[in-house]
């Protein structure tokens, strides 16, 4: 990230204050919910209508994203969002449920909304080559609001009452909002971009002549298994996330908050661990679905292995490997997703944020209702061992594609690697005089001609001109800087 580094590190800044709210929040208004229905069955209603507000928010997303430009979606749900937090905070003492109920959808859609919006967005703000490492920043800033939101909120509701928590939140909200308002980064590509892309995924290549994709509702397969992975790996976190204060309890009865506060700040070491590797190897490159698929096992034999009541050292040693994993599948997840055309991006993260969270708040349930008459073991290792199988189909599916899973190669790349990243020769290659006939194949040389051809060539084709087309689905080289174009979730998950 070179001459927009300052500008989105400014506005991860101010989402990850906008996140510190959020997770302060998600506490803040479960004992909340309790405090205006009076019931568990209360809270749990409310919990549900604000995740499947988020789901269905998910559905939608694609589609407004690409309506409007993600900056103005991004804005707006933050306004809608500190509105219905300042709604609450003023009428925290005497709440209708009602009123509780539309500010948790305002909550679950906008968090989906806004969600979906930057994370399609973050090629366009720092370019494709640097989209990884751009990731690797956001999961770095969200982990931490994660653990400061978390152990922050006890002594503020101490201190202030429901209604500082919820001004709290409102507060990170608009901060968020005024920093995307003054920042003003770039979101979204030029048209003449987005219909580049299409014409040069759509463009014949000898790999998809060779080797038939499968392809449903115009999407990859392989892109969808990984959605489909995503989905599941929510449901299988869910279960350590409502199991773990069970855990905390049996830890340490005295003071469980400890416990829980010092599991999640090593789980986010673990994630901040896995944005220095990835940044070092990956050189901003995705790693495609195996990379995907190996840290979603990882990361379920990890929170597997902390509830089988390791000492508290190894305890915490698992909780940051934990982490690492998390953060190694969240950054190599989105970086995967965001390296189809722009066209696609806002549907695939509508359709990711509609299966994580639709997974998240089925496995919420099924865990509670397990954790009734299962030990917390039990129920944590069957979730994750789901999640551990869909992983492994995954990489059976993926197995016997070329190139999958490595770095600088995606679905579909079909790039010659014989040229430089400008579509120039290597050094050392001499180039044809001018005036010379010089009939080309797309195998050898794809990009021969098309960013400089030289004056008075005739490149002839093999059925296409691909003069304007450029390079489509690449995972590194890709000529993109800036011009390709949950309801909240627990942490690990």
């Amino acid at each position: 990230m070179t001459g927009v580094e300052w500008r989105f590190r400014a506005v991860v800044v101010a989402h990850a204050v906008s996140a510190y709210g959020t997770y302060l929040n998600l506490i803040a208004l479960s004992l909340f919910s309790y405090e205006v229905t009076g019931t568990a069955l209360g809270v749990g209603v409310v919990m549900a209508v604000r995740l499947l507000s988020g789901v269905t928010a998910g559905l939608a997303a694609g589609a407004l994203t690409t309506r409007f430009t993600r900056r103005t979606v991004m804005v707006v749900t933050d306004l809608a969002q500190t509105l219905a937090m300042v709604v609450l905070a003023l009428w925290a003492s005497d709440t209708p449920v009602w009123v509780l109920l539309g500010a948790v959808v305002v909550l679950g859609a906008g968090n989906t909304f806004f969600n979906v919006a930057l994370r399609s967005a973050v090629p366009v703000m720092v370019g494709q080559d640097d989209r990884a490492r751009a990731n690797g920043v956001l999961v770095t800033a969200r982990s931490v609001a994660t653990v400061l939101g978390f152990a922050s909120a006890a002594p503020v509701i101490a201190l202030g009452g429901f209604g500082v928590a919820f001004a709290v939140n409102a507060a990170s909200f608009a901060v968020s909002a005024a920093a995307v308002l003054v920042l003003r980064p770039r979101t979204d590509g030029e048209p003449c971009d987005e219909s580049g892309e299409e014409r040069a995924d759509a463009g014949p290549s000898p790999a998809r002549h060779k080797r038939p994709r499968l392809r449903v509702a115009g999407l990859a397969g392989a892109l969808l298994g990984m959605i489909a992975l995503r989905g599941l790996d929510a449901l299988a976190s869910a279960s350590h996330n409502v199991a773990l204060p069970l855990a905390a309890h049996a830890a340490e009865p005295s003071d469980p908050a400890v416990f829980m506060t010092r599991f999640w700040s090593a789980w986010a070491v673990g994630t901040l661990l896995a944005h220095q590797v990835l940044k070092r190897r990956s050189h901003g490159a995705s790693w495609g679905e195996r990379a995907f698929a190996v840290g979603t096992c990882a990361m379920s034999f990890c929170f597997v292995a902390a509830f089988t009541g390791l000492p508290a050292p190894a305890l915490m040693a698992a909780a940051v490997a934990a982490g690492f994993a998390d953060g190694w599948t969240e950054i190599v997840y989105t970086s995967r997703l965001q390296a189809a055309p722009d066209r696609q991006r806002g549907r695939l993260f509508g359709l990711s944020a509609t299966a994580e969270q639709s997974g998240f708040a089925l496995g919420t349930m099924a865990a509670a209702a397990a954790l009734e008459v299962l030990p917390a073991l039990t129920v944590v290792g069957a979730f994750h061992g789901a999640a551990v199988c869909g992983a492994l189909a995954l990489l059976l599916f993926t197995g016997g594609r070329r190139g999958t899973g490595r770095p600088g190669r995606a679905d579909g790349d079909t790039h010659s690697h014989s040229h430089s990243d400008d579509g120039r020769p290597p050094i050392g290659e001499s180039r044809p005089s001018a005036g010379e006939d010089h009939p080309s194949t797309e195998e050898n040389h794809p990009s021969v001609g098309a960013n400089h051809p030289p004056t008075g060539e005739n490149h002839t084709s093999t059925g296409e001109d691909h003069s304007h087309h450029p390079p489509s689905g690449e995972e590194k080289g890709e000529h993109a800087h800036g011009t390709s174009t949950g309801a909240s979730q627990l942490p690990g998950s």
